[in-house]
């Protein structure tokens, strides 16, 4: 299938769109502000790979490369779309308690839903801290912000997100 693609070959690359898909389009909804915004970064996505999948190594995983062109992506989308804005640097960080109350019953449409609501910079941080494993020091580098500013990013991420979930669960008891 990556050979075909390599060559052009449309069943190929519609071959390897299946496949990787819902895999794109997930990473792509916890970096977007909306659905459409998602289908974008996961249409222009696909569009990179098969422009650049004769640089793909294949001695390396390929869902590994993948997602590193999605998430570039997602952060050139925001970038472009001028929805990635400074916030306020602070030197420390506060520690908060780890243990947030969050229900056992949340489902990864509601995550989704909640992670969407965030502030793009703070939704940047909290994906490629939490979910992707990136260091603060990565992740300034990644979007061209000090490193106190991603820590401060990824708090304030998490303190929306308690308060998103707190509403979230007054609203349904």
């Amino acid at each position: 299938m990556l050979n075909g693609c390599k060559w052009g070959d449309l069943h190929s690359q519609e071959q390897l769109y299946r496949e990787y898909y819902a895999y794109v389009r997930s990473i792509a909804l916890r970096y977007a502000c909306s659905d459409d915004f998602a289908s974008e970064i996961t249409n222009d996505t696909f569009l990179k790979v098969f422009k650049h999948i004769s640089t793909y190594n294949e001695n390396s995983d390929f869902k590994a490369w993948i997602r590193r062109i999605t998430i570039n992506t997602s952060l050139d989308y925001n970038k472009k779309e001028k929805k990635y804005q400074e916030s306020d640097t602070i030197d420390e960080t506060i520690d908060l308690p780890t243990n947030y109350g969050i229900e056992e019953t949340l489902n990864a449409e509601t995550i989704i839903l909640l992670l969407q609501q965030l502030p793009p910079l703070y939704r940047m941080t909290f994906n490629l801290h939490e979910i992707e494993g990136f260091s603060h020091e990565e992740i300034a580098r990644m979007m061209n912000i000090k490193t106190s500013t991603s820590r401060a990013n990824l708090t304030r991420a998490k303190k929306e997100l308690r308060v998103l979930i707190q509403n979230l669960n007054h609203h349904e008891k």
